[in-house]
């Protein structure tokens, strides 16, 4: 961050009021500035593109493309953006979607003005900051066992296949198996993990680090 000018502030959220508000404080500051207002998270992507800000205080929750998929498609085309997940909910399942989206910090909007400045400035420099109900999430879920889905050593190389992105005529050549074996094989696989199609099964096995070694 270039210190010798205020960091760059974009605002995402699908209320004009709380966009207001959010306005109103970052005015209170001197090193902060805000450079960007969207009311969804495609419009914000898009604006993101052109204002280049250093933070974005990113709203979960909204129609159309949701915040965790916004923060994505800015991490991925803006990777110098950091993301601030700023929400009302303190579910176990946004928080995690949000920080495995990119986002750098999950604060509830209930926050005191100090408190998100100070996570403002700490996410231009990299740094996260969680609320107490985003780490208290956070560690419920580390504390929950998790699933075991008894894959055999051939479907776990498949799955591993899979998440290379290999077809299943791929997979076949690639195991020396004819293509009809690949594909029961990858249906076994979804099966057994209780998803619908190979992206579901990739994501989840890229989430619980299923295919690996």
């Amino acid at each position: 961050m270039n210190l010798s000018r205020p960091i760059r502030v974009m605002i995402v959220d699908d209320h004009a009021v709380v966009r207001r508000g959010l306005a109103t404080f970052l005015s209170a500051f001197d090193d902060l500035e805000l450079v960007g207002e969207a009311s969804s998270g495609d419009e914000a992507v898009a604006l993101c593109r052109q204002y280049q800000p250093d933070v974005v205080l990113m709203d979960l929750v909204m129609p159309g493309t949701d915040g965790a998929a916004a923060t994505k498609a800015i991490r991925q085309i803006c990777p110098q953006v950091q993301v601030i997940a700023l929400t009302s909910f303190r579910e176990e399942n946004l928080v995690q979607g949000a920080l495995q989206a990119g986002a750098i910090s999950y604060l509830l909007k209930n926050v005191s003005a100090d408190y998100l400045a100070e996570a403002i400035r700490d996410a231009s420099a990299g740094r996260s900051t969680l609320s107490p109900e985003a780490t208290e999430a956070l560690i419920h879920a580390a504390q929950r066992p998790q699933p075991h889905y008894e894959l055999t050593p051939r479907e776990q190389e498949v799955l591993a296949l899979m998440v290379q992105g290999l077809s299943n005529l791929e997979i076949a050549d690639r195991l020396f198996v004819s293509r009809s074996t690949a594909k029961f094989h990858v249906s076994s696989v979804l099966s057994k993990l209780g998803v619908e199609s190979r992206t579901e099964a990739v994501v989840l096995a890229m989430q619980q680090h299923l295919a690996e070694a």
